[in-house]
C-alpha cells in the first residue's frame, strides 16, 4: 500500500499555505467566521474564476470546509488545529488580522428571527453559551442536549417532548447571516425563540424580523446564559 511520507504531505499543505493569494484567504478566516466565495476572492484580489482554483487547493489539503446555503458558498477554517497552526506563522510574520465588518443593516444585526428561530449577535451568543455551559453538544453535525441541557431547559419551563417528537431536526449549527458564525437552528433554536417571545425577553419589531430586547429579557439572558445587553437606544418595550 503506498503511504504518502509525512513530510511530502507537510510540503503539500505548507504550499497551499504559502501562496500569497490563498494567505491571504486563510488569515482573512482566522476571526472564526465564514466568508462567502466573492468575499474571499475580493479579499485575495483575484477574480471569482481564479479564486475557485484557490479554494480546490485549500479543499483537497484539509484547511478548509465548504458550506451552501442558500446560493452562497461560505468557506470557514476546518478545524482549530488549521487555526492554531496559522496563529503559529503569523507570530514569525508579525501579520496584523483585519476586523470583520459585517455588512449587513444596523436594526438586524443585533437580534432578529432566522425562519422561526433566533439570529444575529443575539442568537450567536445564545449557542455560544448553550456549548460553554454544556447544555448542548455537537454529534454528527447535529445539537443534542446533555443532560445538564435538560435540567436547564426544564428549568426555563420548556415542554420539549413534542419538539424531540417531531420529525423535523431538533438542533443544528445554522450559519449566521450577518456573524458568520453558528446559530441554533432546528426544533430547538424555534423553542427558544418561542419561549423568548411568550416570556417577554423579545418584542417582534412591526413589519421587520428584527427583534427588541426588552428589560425583563436583559435580566433574564444575563441570570440564564450570562449574556449582557446594553438597551441599545431602542425603544423601550412594556413587559
Amino acid at each position: 500500500m503506498d503511504v504518502e511520507p509525512s513530510e511530502l504531505r507537510l510540503a503539500h499543505v505548507a504550499a497551499a499555505i504559502a501562496d500569497p493569494a490563498r494567505a491571504r484567504m486563510l488569515c482573512c478566516l482566522l476571526d472564526g467566521r465564514a466568508r462567502t466565495a466573492t468575499e474571499l476572492a475580493v479579499v485575495a484580489q483575484k477574480s471569482s474564476s481564479t479564486a475557485s482554483s484557490h479554494f480546490q487547493k485549500l479543499l483537497e489539503q484539509g484547511l478548509v470546509t465548504m458550506i451552501s446555503q442558500g446560493k452562497h458558498r461560505y468557506f470557514q477554517l476546518a478545524n482549530s488545529d488549521v487555526a492554531h497552526a496559522l496563529e503559529a506563522l503569523l507570530a514569525i510574520s508579525s501579520f496584523e488580522l483585519p476586523a470583520f465588518k459585517p455588512s449587513t443593516p444596523c436594526h438586524l444585526r443585533h437580534a432578529r428571527s432566522c425562519y422561526d428561530h433566533l439570529a444575529g449577535e443575539l442568537g450567536v451568543k445564545v449557542h455560544d453559551a448553550l456549548l460553554e455551559r454544556e447544555w448542548m453538544a455537537l454529534q454528527q453535525g447535529m445539537y443534542q442536549l446533555t443532560p445538564t441541557g435538560m435540567e436547564g431547559m426544564a428549568e426555563l419551563g420548556l415542554d420539549l417532548t413534542a419538539r424531540v417528537q417531531a420529525r423535523r431536526r431538533f438542533a443544528y449549527p445554522c450559519l449566521d447571516w450577518s456573524q458568520r458564525c453558528a446559530h441554533v437552528g432546528g426544533a430547538l433554536g424555534a423553542l427558544l425563540l418561542d419561549h423568548m417571545l411568550l416570556g417577554g425577553w423579545l418584542a417582534r419589531t412591526l413589519d421587520s424580523r428584527a427583534l427588541t430586547v426588552t428589560a425583563k429579557g436583559r435580566r433574564r439572558l444575563a441570570s440564564v446564559f450570562d449574556i449582557q445587553c446594553g438597551d441599545r437606544s431602542q425603544r423601550p418595550v412594556r413587559e
